[in-house]
């Protein structure tokens, strides 16, 4: 974690990333523009607390190598990849995580970037009401899904800001959003991209040999898929257990 970067404006964006995707390329480039950030950190997990898998997920560094490679390239400059986490010898929290970052950049704003399905089972997290005042958090939302508030406090309630409205467009006029001390909760659905890892994998799987490159992932992606022959075993099944947080697919 390099000081010098300490008071800048900087995009926490977690998950497991089995494989990274363009989705998650896209949402990264499209908060970059959106929020007037200097970068957006992608953060692999060793494996998310709650998903329990019949084949066990590529290796942690698996996973770093191909978002290494998927940030290549030009305009890519503002995306980078942290080991805060595979560097930790247990398995840390979100909360825990983002504690350390703001304890190494204390002059920095951040905004922690989840999923809606994330945003839906924010309650079961660990400290999670501690985890939405730390920070501001940006929730990318899919392409027909219907979010909720209710589950969060009126307090949390307060500080949504739905980018995804009408008015929201009319009063930015195009201009970029403001990152401040102050922490919003920014429901945004910029990118209209529907692509999961898990179907990446399982197509993967049933295609087999010399089809990675029509995966909807950065080319040197599919050729690493290819070249250490990832995502080839059977079936597997994942289920999520109540009470451990959730990172991104």
């Amino acid at each position: 974690m390099d000081a010098k970067r300490n008071g800048a404006r900087i995009a926490l964006y977690g998950g497991t990333f089995d494989p990274v995707h363009d989705a998650h390329v896209a949402v990264a480039c499209e908060l970059l523009k959106l929020f007037t950030l200097d970068e957006v950190l992608f953060i692999p997990a060793h494996v998310a607390p709650h998903k329990r898998r019949n084949v066990p997920p590529a290796s942690p560094w698996h996973r770093y190598a191909m978002l290494a490679l998927a940030m290549q390239g030009e305009n890519k400059a503002c995306l980078r990849v942290s080991t805060v986490e595979l560097d930790e010898p247990e398995r840390p929290y979100t909360v825990e995580t983002i504690a350390r970052l703001k304890e190494a950049m204390p002059d920095a704003h951040f905004l922690f970037v989840m999923g809606a399905d994330s945003w839906d089972e924010i309650t079961t997290w660990r400290e999670w009401e501690r985890l939405l005042s730390m920070c501001s958090h940006v929730v990318v939302t899919r392409p027909g899904y219907e979010i909720f508030t209710e589950h969060v406090s009126p307090q949390e309630r307060m500080r949504i800001v739905d980018l995804r409205r009408p008015e929201a467009h009319a009063a930015r006029d195009g201009r970029p959003i403001e990152v401040t001390g102050e922490s919003k909760i920014y429901f945004t659905d910029a990118v209209k991209m529907e692509i999961a890892s898990r179907d990446i994998r399982r197509a993967v799987r049933e295609a087999g040999d010399g089809q990675e490159g029509s995966l909807r992932v950065p080319q040197p992606v599919a050729e690493y898929i290819k070249k250490y022959r990832l995502y080839r075993e059977a079936h597997e099944t994942e289920r999520h257990d109540a009470g451990r947080e959730r990172a991104h697919d």
